[in-house]
């Protein structure tokens, strides 16, 4: 303030101005200098919160996330109709509106009943449809609680079927075992709308639904593309939590998710060709977008790379986990202990480049 005074007194003291004139005159500039000081502040201000708001709803929906072991369920928008129910053992895809509720997959058995008071926090309908993913037990665990509380479509009705279950028709093979084998999957939680076809496709709470078949994790994997919503959700296919499971038993293998990756990839479409856009609800963790799948899918075609080099190089199952192929993705995706750990990803990943895999069997997976 000094220097300014010092500034507004060499110029007004050559005016012939009496002193009372020249303090009139400093007071006016003083004001005028405290309150551009004041706005540019404010505006300052102003921009980094407006800046901090919009980062935060951008962030929202990619950023959500729910512990699947933590008894808690959390209620997540993911954009247009749908939702994401997270903390159910595996993520539920919701999509609401006035024809009723469509469900991606219904968690674990235990904690069906949490589900459905969580769903009705979303909407006064009833769950219609069911589409499994595949056939593992944290994917269908809610399907006979829904089959019996639903209401299903005239169509589904005529069928004498409370609620349209579909899935691609392996899935039905393994939970119904037609082979004569005891199944622990009850008849009201299986498929009765399977379908055989690349591509199944629905019209409801008026939006487009496509279920695509994908081998992956399984010969039998779908992915389910909202598209007005533009939501995708991919069951085990992408799940950012560990590395991909790979059922060899039912028909998967590496070089199947790395091809499921792949198509996933060219169907998300990022907001502005960075992030955003295309919203993805994996099969497990936080809701994620293209740039997320593009960074699992280098993950993932790396440890490719890497393990039918050392196979090339006649390296054993044994040397190449002493080698540690995944040694630098471990922090983030590899596990000790658990239903899927780093070791079991590795064996299951030599078995599936080393021989053919094998055709399913009958019987539900386990997580």
């Amino acid at each position: 303030m000094e220097l300014l005074s010092a500034f507004l007194s060499s110029i007004l003291s050559p005016l012939i101005l009496s002193r009372a004139r020249r303090k009139l005159i400093l007071g006016i500039a003083f004001g005028m200098a405290f309150a551009l000081i004041f706005l540019a502040t404010g505006s300052a201000q102003s921009t980094a919160a407006q800046a901090g708001q919009n980062r935060g709803r951008q962030n929202d929906a990619p950023k959500a996330s729910a512990s699947a072991d933590s008894g808690e369920l959390e209620v997540v928008r993911v954009q247009g109709n749908v939702s994401l129910l997270a903390g159910a053992g595996g993520n539920i895809t919701v999509q609401t509106g006035n024809d009723g509720i469509l469900l991606v997959d219904t968690g674990s058995a235990t904690m069906k009943e949490k589900v459905a008071e969580a769903l009705k926090r979303l909407s006064k309908g009833q769950v219609t449809y069911i589409v499994n993913t595949d056939d593992r037990s944290d994917h269908i665990g809610g399907n006979e609680l829904f089959a019996e509380t639903g209401h299903a479509l005239a169509i589904g009705r005529a069928a004498q079927a409370s609620v349209m279950i579909v899935a691609f028709d392996t899935i039905l093979d393994r939970m119904s075992a037609p082979t004569g084998k005891a199944t622990a999957v009850p008849e009201k939680a299986w498929p009765n709308d399977p379908y055989s076809s690349p591509v199944k496709t629905l019209y409801f709470n008026g939006e487009a639904v496509e279920i695509d078949h994908q081998p992956g994790t399984t010969d039998g994997n779908s992915i389910i593309v909202f598209r007005h919503s533009d939501v995708i959700s991919t069951g085990d296919i992408f799940d950012i939590t560990q590395y991909p499971i790979i059922d060899l038993k039912n028909g998967g293998s590496l070089q199947a998710v790395i091809e499921a990756l792949n198509r996933l990839k060219v169907m998300a479409i990022p907001g502005d060709h960075q992030e955003g856009g295309t919203l993805i609800v994996p099969g497990h963790g936080r809701i994620c977008d293209e740039a997320d799948l593009a960074l699992y899918l280098q993950m993932v075609t790396i440890v490719r790379d890497r393990l039918q080099d050392m196979i090339k190089k006649g390296m054993t199952l044994e040397q190449i986990k002493a080698a540690r192929p995944t040694e630098d993705f471990d922090p983030i995706y590899g596990k000790t202990k658990g239903d899927w750990t780093t070791e079991m990803f590795i064996d299951a990943a030599y078995k599936s480049l080393t021989s053919k895999p094998e055709a399913h069997a009958g019987g539900v997976s386990e997580r």
